[in-house]
């Protein structure tokens, strides 16, 4: 096991090498929708690719994912056909966020020699999320 210290050290590294591998400007929280952005995450069991709605109105939260639902088959057939959805996810602080996700199992952060595989993983399945929303984001923008 590491100490706390070193796995902050070796997560730094990690994050720093996925930048040297894919130096671009990712998509992220620049979505131009209050509380709905993309994320990377990744642990000692896996890494995801993240849609994450988090409007604190429970009603605008649902349109957006409606939204993204309405688009599934395009989304899957076009893009990323392996994505997990989730209405009400619930967060381990207790929030309920919907979210939508692509998962690489049986990978670490802490083992290096999985970094290129999840390197991989996420430029592949984040860019093909970017290019998804920047084709469909003025209908997934308008709910009201």
């Amino acid at each position: 096991m590491y100490s706390r210290e070193e796995t902050q050290r070796l997560k730094r590294e990690f994050w720093i090498a996925f930048a040297e591998k894919y130096p671009r400007k990712w998509l992220l929280y620049d979505t131009k929708i209050k509380d709905f952005s993309f994320k990377f995450y990744v642990d000692n069991r896996k890494a995801q690719v993240l849609i994450d709605i988090e409007h604190r109105n429970e009603e605008k939260r649902l349109q957006y994912f409606e939204k993204l639902e309405s688009l599934k088959s395009i989304l899957e057939e076009e893009f990323v056909n392996d994505l997990v959805y989730e209405k009400h996810f619930h967060l381990e602080n207790g929030k309920t966020i919907s979210r939508i996700w692509v998962e690489k199992e049986n990978v670490s952060v802490s083992n290096r020699n999985y970094w290129d595989a999840i390197f991989d993983f996420f430029q592949e399945k984040m860019l093909a999320l970017e290019l998804f929303y920047l084709e469909y984001d003025e209908y997934i923008k308008d709910i009201e």
